[in-house]
C-alpha cells in the first residue's frame, strides 16, 4: 500500500512544520498588494528597530542596576 499525506508539502520551506503546511497559508493576502499598508508596515517595522544607541542604552543601564542591587546586598 502507498501512504499518501494529506496535504501536499511546501519544499521551499526548510523546516519540517512549514513544510507540513497546506499551500494557502503561504500565500500573500489580496489586501497586502492593493492598498499601501504593507509599505506602512515595513516603514514602521524600520521605525521600531534597535539602533547601536539604544543597545547601549540598555546595557549601561542594566550594569548599573546590577552594581547598584550588589553594592545594596553586600
Amino acid at each position: 500500500m502507498k501512504r499518501r499525506a494529506l496535504v501536499l508539502t511546501h519544499e521551499s520551506a526548510s523546516h519540517w512544520f512549514r513544510r507540513s503546511l497546506p499551500p494557502h497559508v503561504f500565500r500573500v493576502p489580496a489586501w497586502a498588494e492593493s492598498d499601501g499598508r504593507a509599505a506602512a508596515n515595513m516603514a514602521a517595522a524600520t521605525a521600531w528597530r534597535a539602533s547601536g544607541s539604544d543597545w547601549r542604552s540598555f546595557l549601561s543601564t542594566y550594569c548599573s542596576c546590577f552594581v547598584a542591587i550588589g553594592v545594596f546586598i553586600a
